[in-house]
């Protein structure tokens, strides 16, 4: 699961990226939020925030402590601006400033196939996630030629866009402990729940 491309930059569609992009998203967030279990004052990341929308909507289903970090930094923006009593930041995914063992719940939507390092963000997630924590992949369905298709693009154009199956996701993860827990979809969007064990 990993290569060498550029990441895609999202600074440039920020501000308008819920009316325009972000509306193409609302299944994936529908669909991860009824799968998403919370508590209250549950510790929670975002991982590739974008607008803030998924953890705004979390909150205020549910008391959180809320955290985000994405690679654009006027994502990050109208995020603090939606969420502004949560610690967003800018961060790598492979790479993020905050200590071991610290969220309940982690999620990733419509951003997974994104990360130009995927390995570098399953050994990061294994390592700040909860034991008993659970960790939530929303990112597109598509057929198995479309698929292929759309890999071999990506690959050529140099950026960073992979897609895989949930048995291929489920698999990956669990190099670093993660268990399957769960899996939902709904037309082209689904969800992998993976649960870190309890010690």
């Amino acid at each position: 699961m990993e290569n060498n491309q550029r990441d895609m930059n999202f600074d440039k569609s920020a501000a308008r990226y819920d009316g325009a992009f972000g509306g193409a998203s609302r299944k994936f967030y529908r669909l991860l939020l009824g799968q998403v279990e919370l508590r209250q004052d549950a510790t929670v990341l975002d991982v590739g925030c974008g607008t803030g929308v998924i953890l705004r909507s979390m909150a205020d289903a549910c008391p959180i402590n809320g955290y985000g970090i994405d690679m654009s930094e006027n994502m990050i923006e109208q995020a603090k601006q939606k969420c502004p009593e949560m610690k967003i930041q800018v961060s790598r995914c492979e790479e993020t400033p905050f200590d071991d063992n610290t969220f309940d719940v982690i999620t990733a939507c419509m951003a997974f196939h994104h990360f130009s390092d995927k390995t570098g963000f399953v050994k990061e997630a294994a390592r700040i996630i909860k034991p008993g924590g659970c960790l939530y992949i929303a990112y597109p369905r598509f057929p198995l030629l479309v698929r292929k298709t759309m890999n071999a693009f990506f690959k050529l154009i140099r950026v960073a866009g992979e897609f895989f199956t949930p048995d291929e996701i489920s698999k990956a993860f669990s190099v670093c402990g993660f268990v399957p827990d769960g899996f939902a979809n709904d037309g082209y969007a689904q969800v992998v729940k993976m649960k870190m064990p309890a010690e």
